[in-house]
């Protein structure tokens, strides 16, 4: 064994650093011995010295086991800059590689050059590389990223689950497993298929101090970002999104006002990913938006803010992402956005895969929605979904400790939902639930006659979706469960049961919005947790005068006050002063159609208002979005003027049918009509159309899709309920 003085000298020589942090010198210890170690240790922690060091100094080669090409050319860069001189000294085994490389690899492993080989699970499995591994000598083991093991992790990968078989064929010596992220569960899973329950368990806290915490409602979630970002001018970050499609958009957009970013997904091709990445960690860039693929591994100190433009589908892939901000131990902002809508599309992509995995899926995803909704300090709930007590109730750097909600006892509510689903013989969906207990009634409410239940409107103080947001809780706390296998339906636990055989209080946070101005107009954190609400920051006064002219304007017209504008509209209004029509149509909401229809009194008001009070209207902050793809939107508008199933004009374009329903009501938001009759008429029936569009007509206190589908549910597809509004808008609003 090497004694210790020579370790740290080697420390010095080949990374520069006077002394180990934390538990790497244990660690380091324990493999020079021999043993099995299993490292536990929040990104930033400095895992990988704890396998690279040890490799420098042990004879034979270290297999390192990774899962990501750009993580491998990463560390291989940064030995080879440790050790200058010797390039041989570490390699990657990947795909990557024309012949060539790989012959040179195999020279320098077979003469013993190589003392670190990383490697990706996939190519551990070819033949050729066992046979060639097979003849050289291996100090260890390391396999990085372990989480990828387990079912139960956020990033399954079954390759992973064969390391042991392969270690086994290749020969045996000690293994070392890696993780930042795992649950007690996971880390069993870890243990457990790589045969090495013996192994020396090092646990680091998972707590990161430095970091900062906050959800905000996903409101207008582009406007945000770009005004957060350029809150802080020059400073990293990384933006992630789901779906490719939005994380080109997104990047578009930031381009587009100003900052400087580029995208990062598997879908662009080898080069541009490498040389993103590599701009980003140069500082060619300032953000970088991506998929969950950009980040492993990656050595960038510096990440100032991590935000989540959609609500992951894990905590542990939260965990890891966030921990991409100040891994030097600066302050680092994580702010993540959250949607009941992005809640609903994660469940419905769940629901092609096999029911085992769907349950591992929606169970994952109720620890995300609990820690989304959740009033209490978000690093206290973090760390405990990681099995560690954090003893403070008020960590004072997440936006539940430093702005509480208001909680209010919740249990007759939770009763009166259980003694719902109890009395029904047959089990339904939440949406229908929640339907009955508002009093909203729709063609299978009144099939199944739940109308004329004593439940029916029994809870009409609230509105649906507040009774989806209580059916989410009670999931959280297992007083109900979703039947996966039978699409959602609603059942009551055992533990709902003793709730409600013996109630106790239950505080909740008010799911009521926190009203515009209540905070104090000094404090930018206040307002920014007050922005949630869409109309933060917005002239009150000036607000308050725009409600009642929509008001007379609504009983001149006979429509509904949203048909003219949104609440959303309004406020920006309050915030922007537009006195140009021109003006009026960067408020959110605001298309040319409906700025023309009904724009002129408010721009004449706002006008006035602004000269009356002598205003210095605001000039720095107008979002530039992106031109619309006019070959799409001519496509689309002239393929509906000539009566063309919507599903051949999505088929046309690569569309699937909800991204082309995305593209329509874009163009009529933009204030065009579109006649989609002759399609409604032909696959809808018509007392569903009926039934939707008297919904918008006369009972919406919006155009929100969110909205209705929580009030109408039932039998009404999302799908229906988005083409029955956009006939009512053509027809109406615009």
């Amino acid at each position: 064994m090497t004694d210790s003085s020579a370790i740290h000298s080697k420390l010095k020589e080949f990374f520069g650093y006077d002394s180990f942090k934390g538990n790497q010198k244990a660690i380091i210890d324990n493999l020079l011995e021999g043993k099995n170690s299993f490292v536990l240790m929040p990104t930033g922690g400095g895992k990988s010295l704890c396998y690279q060091l040890p490799a420098l100094l042990m004879e034979g080669t270290a297999i390192v086991i990774s899962p990501l090409i750009s993580l491998m050319k990463n560390q291989v860069d940064a030995i080879r800059g440790f050790v200058s001189g010797n390039e041989g000294i570490a390699h990657f085994l990947n795909s990557s590689l024309n012949k060539a490389a790989i012959s040179a690899v195999r020279q320098d492993l077979v003469t013993g050059v190589t003392r670190l080989l990383y490697v990706a699970p996939e190519s551990l499995t070819k033949d050729e590389n066992i046979a060639l591994l097979k003849e050289i000598k291996i100090s260890f083991y390391a396999v990085d990223e372990a989480h990828c093991i387990s079912e139960w992790g956020h990033d399954f990968r079954p390759e992973y689950r064969r390391i042991r078989e392969i270690i086994s064929v290749i020969g045996n010596a000690p293994v070392i497993a890696l993780t930042a992220t795992a649950t007690p569960k996971v880390q069993h899973d870890i243990l457990k298929n790589l045969g090495i329950e013996d192994a020396t368990v090092f646990k680091s806290s998972f707590n990161r101090p430095n970091l900062y915490y906050e959800v905000r409602e996903k409101v207008d979630p582009e406007k945000q970002i770009v005004k957060y970002i350029k809150q802080n001018p020059g400073k990293s970050g990384i933006i992630y999104c789901l779906s490719r499609k939005k994380v080109e958009e997104l990047a578009d957009l930031l381009c587009l006002n100003g900052i400087k970013a580029l995208p990062y997904h598997a879908g662009l091709d080898a080069k541009t990913r490498a040389d993103n990445q590599d701009r980003f960690l140069m500082e060619d860039v300032d953000v970088i938006v991506a998929t969950i693929a950009f980040g492993m591994g990656i050595d960038k100190p510096d990440v100032r803010f991590v935000i989540h433009y959609d609500i992951p589908k894990s905590l542990e892939g939260y965990y890891q992402e966030t921990g991409r901000a100040g891994r030097d131990g600066q302050d680092g902002q994580c702010i993540t956005f959250y949607s009941y809508k992005d809640i609903q599309k994660l469940e419905k992509f769940m629901q092609g895969k096999q029911v085992a995995e769907q349950e591992i899926g929606q169970q994952l995803l109720n620890e995300t929605i609990a820690y989304a909704e959740t009033s209490d300090c978000r690093r206290k709930v973090l760390l405990n979904y990681f099995g560690e007590d954090y003893p403070e109730d008020n960590c004072g750097a997440c936006d539940n400790c430093l702005y509480p909600k208001k909680k209010v006892d919740r249990s007759k509510e939770m009763c009166l939902l259980i003694d719902l689903v109890e009395s029904l013989p047959e089990h339904f969906k939440m949406e229908h639930l929640a339907a009955i207990l508002a009093g909203n009634s729709n063609s299978l409410i009144k099939s199944y006659h739940h109308d004329q239940l004593p439940f029916f409107g029994a809870g009409k103080e609230h509105d649906a979706k507040f009774w989806c947001m209580l059916m989410h809780q009670g999931l959280i706390l297992h007083f109900i469960y979703k039947e996966i296998e039978k699409f959602g339906l609603i059942h009551v636990t055992d533990s709902g049961r003793g709730f409600r055989a013996a109630p106790s209080p239950l505080m909740l946070p008010d799911a009521t919005k926190v009203e515009a101005g209540s905070g104090d107009d000094d404090d930018d954190a206040a307002m920014e947790s007050v922005a949630k609400s869409g109309s933060a920051g917005g002239d009150q006064i000036l607000l308050s005068m725009l409600k009642d002219l929509r008001r007379d304007m609504s009983r001149k017209l006979h429509l509904q006050p949203w048909i003219i504008f949104s609440d959303p509209s309004l406020a920006d209004m309050s915030i922007m002063y537009p006195i140009t029509l021109e003006e009026l149509r960067r408020c959110q909401g605001v298309g040319a159609g409906k700025a023309q229809k009904f724009g002129e009194e408010f721009i004449k008001l706002i006008a006035k208002y602004v000269e009356e009070n002598e205003i210095e209207r605001p000039e720095d902050f107008v979002l530039k979005a992106p031109p619309k793809k006019s070959a799409n939107k001519i496509f689309i508008i002239q393929s509906i003027d000539r009566r063309m199933e919507l599903e051949d004009i999505a088929a046309a374009k690569d569309l699937d049918m909800d991204e082309l329903i995305s593209e329509i009501e874009a163009i009529v938001s933009a204030g065009a009509k579109l006649d989609i009759n002759y399609y409604i008429e032909e696959n809808l029936d018509e007392d569903v159309v009926d039934e939707i569009y008297a919904y918008f007509r006369d009972e919406a206190a919006s155009d929100s899709v969110e909205e209705a589908v929580a009030a109408l549910g039932g039998d009404f597809t999302e799908e229906e309920i988005r083409l029955v509004r956009i006939k009512f808008l053509c027809e109406v609003a615009n």
